[in-house]
């Protein structure tokens, strides 16, 4: 069975078509600037690139020009479009009503536009995505994977925010977390390299966002990410957690609005705003190696935050079994790596240098110390593969 899968940005399309039969990628590919010039590159395992700059003007046209690529005579992978048997569709948020993947029709439409407001960023290109997709493939099921689903789970005590009780329940404001899709796919792999399905985990999701969640027996119990993605530890232009007198602080001191203070703390502040470099560790590591003062306290900040939560977790779950690396930084920041597990010897958390400075990019390594009691993972996450196997069990 063959499973296309769709994540719409505000100006993008990212897609793959999964054989789940094989388990293999047959194309997968990314159209950007949709709604300006248009632009796209389509990709098949060992076979040559696809690269165009077609005119985009909005979702429909991207998914339309996908579905002619995947079945074109030459650079298709498909016959027709009648072999996609459904298409799953990434959403970062599901409110409290989406708590598990579940089939799109009218009703999960009217819910997920209902919600926009807890998630204005990341929704409504998500709901424009898979109206564009229904209207060219309208005899197909339709998907949605909520990365919000995998904290359904999450104990009352652990999302509800000491505040009148009334703003949860008129408002719906708790903790929902975020990224839930690839800290699922990651303790899933955890779990099986253990061989212990109630296994204590804490995932690290480290790229230009960042989330930590802690899961025992497979179920979430508590995550880094709040209300929205802006909560937890410190990110690339995203601050984390903060005192939230500091945001009315600033507000009245600087003179900003709620909207102007917010684009602040979205998108000037983390690694970007401390260091004054980039938003990119790289970057940042780089001008840290070279001696700059506020990209090594950028750093610094970013590890000590995630220690500092890795910790918490450890007391929550009372132990640790395995500590997982995933995402751009954790995948491929083998320094970063060493200094979060730097330290963490009383939890039982230890690193092999050798190892760890070793462990191929895009692989699975297991990068423990050798008298560690918990073990440390590297992971590379496949968020696309789990849209594709929650949408598979659906239909």
């Amino acid at each position: 069975m063959k499973i296309l899968v769709v994540n719409a940005g505000s100006s993008s399309l990212k897609y793959q078509l999964f054989d789940m039969g094989k388990g293999t990628v047959l194309a997968k590919g990314n159209c950007e600037r949709i709604g300006i010039d248009g632009r796209i590159t389509h990709k098949r395992p060992s076979k040559e690139d696809f690269s165009a700059s077609p005119a985009f003007p909005d979702h429909r046209a991207a998914i339309g020009y996908v579905l002619r690529l995947l079945t074109d005579p030459t650079y298709g992978v498909i016959g027709s479009v009648g072999e996609i048997a459904a298409v799953g569709h990434r959403f970062a948020h599901g409110g409290e009503r989406l708590r598990e993947s579940a089939v799109l029709g009218d009703e999960e439409l009217a819910y997920l536009e209902s919600i926009v407001g807890l998630n204005p960023l990341h929704g409504p290109p998500a709901i424009s995505g898979f109206k564009a997709c229904r209207a060219e493939m309208p005899s197909v099921k339709h998907v949605g994977v909520f990365d919000t689903s995998y904290y359904s789970s999450l104990p009352d005590y652990a999302y509800i925010y000491p505040l009148p009780y009334e703003l949860y329940e008129e408002k719906k404001i708790r903790r929902y977390g975020f990224h839930g899709t690839s800290h699922r796919y990651v303790a899933g792999k955890a779990q099986e390299l253990l061989g212990d399905p109630n296994a204590k985990i804490v995932t690290c999701h480290l790229g230009n966002g960042a989330s930590i969640t802690a899961t025992v027996n497979g179920k979430a119990v508590d995550t880094s990410m709040g209300f929205t993605p802006q909560d937890g530890v410190p990110m690339g232009t995203r601050s984390g957690a903060l005192d939230p007198t500091v945001v009315t602080y600033i507000m009245r001191e600087c003179g900003l609005t709620a909207e102007e203070t917010e684009k602040l703390l979205n998108e000037k502040s983390g690694l970007l705003g401390v260091s004054g470099v980039s938003s990119d560790c790289r970057d940042v590591e780089e001008a840290a190696a070279k001696g700059n003062m506020r990209a090594s306290l950028a750093m610094r900040i970013l590890v000590h935050n995630v220690k500092k939560l890795i910790g918490a977790y450890y007391a929550e779950m009372n132990g640790i079994d395995a500590l997982v690396f995933t995402a751009g930084i954790g995948e491929n920041d083998r320094a970063l790596r060493a200094e979060v597990c730097g330290g963490l010897s009383a939890l039982g958390i230890s690193v092999d240098e050798a190892v760890n400075a070793t462990c191929p990019r895009g692989e699975i390594c297991d990068i423990s110390g050798k008298n560690a009691r918990a073990r440390t993972f590297v992971i590379p996450t496949n968020e696309e593969y789990m849209i594709a196997r929650d949408t598979l069990a659906l239909v």
